[in-house]
């Protein structure tokens, strides 16, 4: 039994390591972008003294791009959520988009300095701002999030078209993303234990997502919708990547 876990980590490790991304994504245009929390190891505060500047464990956040049309994610960066970070993301996404695209992000103040850095003037750039409140009781909001009572819509840059200013498709996957992948679900015990093992397996997850799953509303794949293939893929079509 413990061989057959050794040989079903290394599949994965391999797998997740050779799934392909894409340089250039020109279909892209209406963008959104966000955060997904998780940790790795353990929980930031339940860390050793010793690991608590470790950038490898503790809490691990995995940073999306989608695009609103097709519902493709064509760029994802798995790290702390920092300035670093933003700008190791956002500038993994600017070089495969090409033109001008309308971007929106939440309120995360990192990203104004990386897409200045990363596109400069030309961009279309919003912040979505969530205003939360404090109803509920403390025992029931302990295990959920705060309730939004209201957003406010901020331009950064560019001429942002004002009702594309949203988070909701983003926000959407990060549920898909959190019901699809255990090591994303709250209150788990099947977190990740490396990060190495948490990337791959969003990298897994995304790649599964972007050209295996079929997107309800769409009713073919992101991937068939964006134009990078024309069917849906098997899994045995996925798996045979490792070989390649």
């Amino acid at each position: 039994m413990d061989s057959f876990f050794c040989f079903l980590g290394r599949s994965i490790e391999d797998f997740g390591a050779k799934t392909p991304t894409w340089n250039e994504t020109h279909f892209c245009k209406l963008l959104q972008v966000d955060e997904v929390w998780s940790f790795t190891y353990a929980k930031q505060k339940h860390l050793p003294a010793h690991l608590k500047t470790n950038s490898e464990v503790g809490d691990t956040w995995t940073w999306v791009a989608i695009d609103a049309n097709t519902k493709l994610i064509p760029c994802w960066h798995v790290g702390k959520r920092n300035a670093v970070d933003a700008y190791k993301f956002i500038n993994d996404l600017a070089p495969r988009l090409a033109g001008r695209v309308q971007l929106t992000s939440d309120g995360l103040k990192a990203y104004i300095e990386a897409v200045e850095g990363a596109f400069g003037s030309e961009i279309d750039f919003a912040q979505l701002v969530k205003l939360y409140g404090n109803e509920g009781v403390q025992g029931e909001v302990r295990y959920s999030p705060p309730v939004c009572t209201g957003a406010r819509k901020t331009r950064i840059s560019g001429k942002p078209v004002e009702k594309h200013v949203s988070t909701s498709h983003v926000e959407r996957q990060n549920l898909t993303l959190r019901m699809s992948n255990r090591r994303f679900t709250r209150l788990t015990n099947a977190f990740s234990k490396k990060l190495e093992s948490h990337k791959h397996a969003a990298a897994i997850h995304f790649m599964h997502y972007n050209f295996c799953r079929i997107h309800q509303t769409l009713r073919v794949t992101p991937a068939m919708e964006a134009g990078i293939t024309d069917h849906v893929w098997t899994l045995e079509e996925v798996v045979g990547l490792i070989g390649d």
